[in-house]
């Protein structure tokens, strides 16, 4: 070893979201080829799979001053943490590094895995659980007790879209997946049919593997229509349902339902007179009708007509 050479700190960081044990070749080979190992964490998820593989752990980190003395003469201290880091060793480096009175080692920060995509929502069934364990609210929540408010986290997505505003279409995003989540976890709990949020996944990943067989099949599908037609012959199949108004929920705002019911009968090839009458109902009914006929939202129009009164009661208002 080279007395002047300072040597080098690694700082080894492992997503807690990824099997222990899969770290990175090159984390393998600074572990191997490290004059020292320390890790802080006794529970660190990594320590059997270190030892296993024949990488002694020093327990505890020394601080940063004696680390860097550790690595006088050129030797390499491999310091092991969470995903987040040490940053009490860290900013102990920086002191003495801003000091300009230590030669220092040098420094590098080398990630040993990588989250997947998709790895954060582990953390969000973990603090659901814990949520759902801890909080007097929320441990006494029913399906039923939520049904409204996944109705509002949906409109309020709608509306985060049609505003064209991203932080907010982020943050609703996360309030309709929190819903999914809440209510996965509930029926953990059900004595009679529990299921849990893995359950879930895993029929969404069935069903959507299933009903695109231009995909994960041998059909093909050249367009939309292609597509949108695989779908309805699927679920045709699935539901194996007796009229096409099964399914169609009534309780859906009327212009949404009206369109729907348009919809299926138009994709059925029906010829079906809208009913008669001289109410307001009946002339929606046939606005509607005629709208997704266009291929119109009717709801969106009606949405974005009611924005643009809102707009004017406001000016009127004198109302900025």
């Amino acid at each position: 070893m080279n007395a002047e050479d300072p040597g080098r700190i690694v700082l080894l960081t492992a997503s807690h979201r990824v099997a222990p044990g899969l770290l990175s070749w090159p984390a393998w080979q600074t572990l191997h080829a490290a004059d020292r190992v320390h890790c802080a964490e006794r529970d660190q998820p990594q320590l059997p799979y270190l030892r296993e593989a024949g990488v002694t752990v020093t327990p505890g980190v020394p601080e940063a001053q004696e680390l860097v003395d550790v690595c006088a003469g050129g030797r390499t201290v491999v310091v092991l943490t969470g995903g987040e880091g040490n940053q009490p060793l860290t900013d102990g480096l920086a002191r003495l590094a801003g000091s300009g009175r230590v030669r220092m080692p040098d420094l590098e920060l080398l990630p040993g895995s990588y989250d997947l995509p998709g790895a954060r929502l582990l953390d969000l069934v973990q603090i659901m659980d814990r949520i759902r364990l801890e909080c007097p609210w929320t441990s006494q929540k029913t399906h039923e007790g939520l049904a409204k408010y996944a109705i509002e986290e949906a409109y309020e997505l709608v509306e985060a879209i049609e505003d064209g505003d991203r932080e907010e279409l982020r943050e609703e995003l996360g309030d309709v997946l929190l819903q999914v989540v809440f209510h996965a976890r509930i029926a953990e709990e059900d004595e009679d049919q529990p299921f849990s949020v893995d359950d879930v996944a895993a029929t969404l990943v069935e069903k959507l593997i299933r009903r695109h067989p231009h995909v994960f099949g041998d059909e093909s599908a050249e367009t939309p229509e292609d597509v949108h037609a695989h779908w309805l012959r699927t679920k045709a199949i699935e539901k194996q349902r007796e009229s096409v108004t099964d399914g169609v929920p009534l309780g859906q705002p009327g212009l949404a339902l009206a369109a729907k019911l348009a919809s299926r009968v138009r994709t059925a090839g029906l010829d079906v007179p809208l009913p008669g009458g001289d109410g307001v109902g009946y002339r929606l009914l046939a606005l509607a009708v005629r709208a997704q006929e266009e291929g119109v939202d009717p709801e969106a129009a009606l949405r974005a007509a009611g924005r643009a009164y809102r707009d004017a009661i406001r000016t009127a208002e004198g109302v900025g």
